[in-house]
């Protein structure tokens, strides 16, 4: 189903039901990995892509066709991603981008799809470890490989501002890769 259509029968509430379940055919295991890489535990992840399904479905009618409908999905989990990580960094009173970053790495050593993969894994813990703005621009644009547009409407950054995050975010991903003697 073409977009212009899918979003015109996402509006109708006759046929609101029948669309949807097609948006989460088309756009549900991608919404999930890119909530999963911010949020790094799967039953985590599960949580904010029911939620953002949820405000996607409840919202569509405030929807405007400005952007992509999926960029408009994307900011949607974006936003209750970053939600998420504050309101658990909240109730354990950690600082997001030390402490959180030291709990992200235990728990990437520690995930199950990490496991046979040391590769995947160092880049996962670096990655980890970046402030959290680098961290959603470098997933973005390097497993995503979401254009810079598309992250800038995401995230509601100027084009530049991101080359600027994804240039200093590489930077610091080798640096990382550099002292396990990945390279």
């Amino acid at each position: 189903m073409q977009e212009k259509e899918l979003i015109k029968n996402l509006k109708n509430s006759k046929s609101r039901n029948g669309a949807f379940a097609e948006l989460l055919s088309q756009y549900q295991e991608r919404v999930y990995w890119h909530i999963r890489k911010i949020v790094v535990v799967h039953e985590d992840a599960d949580d904010v892509v029911q939620n953002t399904f949820i405000k996607v479905f409840r919202n569509i009618d405030s929807f405007k066709g400005d952007s992509k409908l999926y960029t408009w999905i994307f900011r949607i989990a974006t936003n209750e991603s970053i939600t998420f990580l504050n309101k658990r960094k909240r109730k354990r009173s950690e600082s997001l981008d030390s402490e959180e970053a030291i709990n992200l790495t235990s728990q990437i050593v520690a995930d199950p799809f990490f496991s046979d993969d040391t590769v995947s894994r160092n880049l996962a813990v670096a990655v980890g470890q970046l402030p959290e703005k680098q961290r959603l621009v470098f997933q973005m644009k390097y497993f995503d490989n979401m254009s810079y547009k598309d992250i800038s409407e995401i995230l509601g950054t100027s084009e530049g501002g991101l080359k600027a995050s994804y240039h200093h975010a590489s930077q610091k991903i080798m640096e990382h890769l550099k002292k396990v003697e990945f390279f």
